[in-house]
């Protein structure tokens, strides 16, 4: 159960990294440092960028999860 619980924390660890530099910047943040406000924004948001925030959402709980697992089991086991 450990190993598992650590694969899936790397897995998850480095689609989260990948999903955020995928996000559109919004502008304000430090994007906008490196010439990301450049780019005008379109109203609303477009499908692709709602199931983009989606699994997002749904890999950061993953990620939690993992995280909360391996604490336990640290804390149980160890």
């Amino acid at each position: 159960m450990e190993l598992f619980l650590d694969i899936l924390l790397v897995v998850t660890s480095v689609l989260m990294v990948l999903l955020v530099l995928l996000h559109r910047a919004k502008g304000g943040g430090l994007s906008s440092l490196f010439g990301g406000g450049v780019q005008s924004s379109l109203s609303g948001s477009t499908v692709v960028e709602k199931n983009l925030d989606r699994i997002t959402i749904f890999t950061s709980i993953v990620w939690l999860i993992a995280i909360l697992g391996i604490g336990l089991e640290i804390k149980l086991g160890g």
